[in-house]
C-alpha cells in the first residue's frame, strides 16, 4: 500500500499528544493468544513495543506460554488438565512450565525484539524475588498454581532505568522454594499495580467486552469499574471474560489509569489503542 508523504506527516502529527502524553510513564502489556502464535501477529506486537520504547515509553511485556506448555507436556506424554481454566499443575508440571515459560518462551521473545531493534532483557518472577506466591486457595486443589502475595519491583524498575524492556515470565516461589506457576493476566495487572504503571493492556483473541458475545459490532469501547457487577449479573461478562475483567477492575483500582482489553489478531492494535483517538478494544476507567 502506497501512503503519500503528506498522509504519513498526518499520522505522526496525529500520534504526538499520545507520545507526549506516555512519555516516561510505564505501561505494562500482557502478551498471549494468538498473538504468541502467528508469526506475522508477532513480528507486529513486538515492532510495536520496540517502537513504543525508542519514543520514551516504559513497556513491560508479560507472556504466558500456555500453548507452548502443553506441547512440551505432550512432548513428554502428559496430558494437560484444566480446571475452572486453570492449569492443574502437579510438581512435574511445574517444572516443565518452569522450562518453558523463563527458558524456550522468555528467551525466544527477547531474542525477537532485539531483532526489531529493541534492548530486552529476560526475568522470571523468581529473579530477585520478584513474584513471591503462596498455593492458590480455592474450591479445587490446582496443585502449584499459585496467588502472588508481594510483587518486589527493584528488578523490573532497574531494567526500565537502564533502557531494558523487561520481559517477565509469570512463575514466581515461596519462602520455601516452592515454585508456583501464576496466571499471566494476574501477574500482569498486580505488576502494573505494584510499578504504579498509567495502563495496563490485556491482549486476548477477542474483540473486547461484547454486549452481545456472538456479534463483534456490539464492542463496548469504555466501562467504569463500578458497572462490572451489574454487567455480570446481566450475563454480558460472563465465562473466560471474567476473570480478564476482574484483573481490569482490581488494576484500576489499585491506581492504574487505565486498563485495556484488545483484540490481539489485529496486526499492531497496541498502536491503534494508544496512538489513536478510536482504540480498538475495551477501556475500563
Amino acid at each position: 500500500m502506497n501512503i503519500s508523504n503528506s498522509d504519513k506527516a498526518a499520522v505522526l502529527s496525529t500520534a504526538l499528544p499520545y507520545i507526549q502524553k506516555y512519555n516516561n510513564k510505564v505501561v505494562v502489556v500482557k502478551y498471549g493468544g494468538n498473538a504468541m502464535t502467528d508469526p506475522s501477529l508477532k513480528a507486529a506486537v513486538m515492532s510495536d513495543v520496540v517502537l513504543l520504547s525508542l519514543i520514551g515509553i516504559k513497556v513491560v511485556l508479560v507472556h504466558g506460554g500456555g500453548p507452548e506448555i502443553t506441547a512440551a507436556l505432550a512432548a513428554q506424554g502428559k496430558e494437560s488438565r484444566f480446571i475452572g481454566g486453570l492449569r492443574y499443575t502437579d510438581r512435574e508440571t511445574v517444572e516443565v512450565v518452569q522450562m518453558v515459560l523463563c527458558g524456550k518462551t522468555n528467551k525466544d521473545l527477547v531474542a525477537l525484539l532485539g531483532r526489531h531493534g529493541g534492548r530486552a532483557l529476560g526475568l522470571c518472577g523468581i529473579d530477585g524475588g520478584m513474584l513471591q506466591a503462596q498455593k492458590l486457595q480455592g474450591p479445587a486443589d490446582l496443585g502449584f498454581v499459585g496467588e502472588i502475595t508481594l510483587v518486589n519491583t527493584a528488578p523490573i524498575t532497574d531494567a526500565l532505568d537502564k533502557g531494558y524492556i523487561p520481559v517477565i515470565a509469570t512463575v514466581g516461589c515461596d519462602s520455601d522454594g516452592n515454585v508456583y506457576n501464576i496466571n499471566a493476566d494476574t501477574a500482569a495487572a498486580r505488576i502494573a499495580s505494584s510499578l504504579g504503571a498509567e495502563n495496563l493492556i490485556l491482549m486476548t483473541d477477542t474483540r473486547g467486552l461484547l454486549r452481545d458475545k456472538e456479534d463483534e459490532s456490539t464492542l463496548i469501547p469504555v466501562v467504569n469499574v463500578s458497572e462490572v457487577p451489574s454487567l455480570i449479573r446481566d450475563g454480558i461478562i460472563s465465562g473466560g471474560m471474567i476473570p480478564k475483567i476482574e484483573c481490569c477492575v482490581e488494576t484500576v483500582r489499585r491506581g492504574v489509569s487505565r486498563a485495556f482489553i484488545i483484540d490481539g489478531r489485529i496486526p499492531h492494535a497496541i498502536l491503534i489503542e494508544m496512538m489513536t483517538d478510536e482504540g480498538i478494544g475495551t477501556m475500563f476507567l
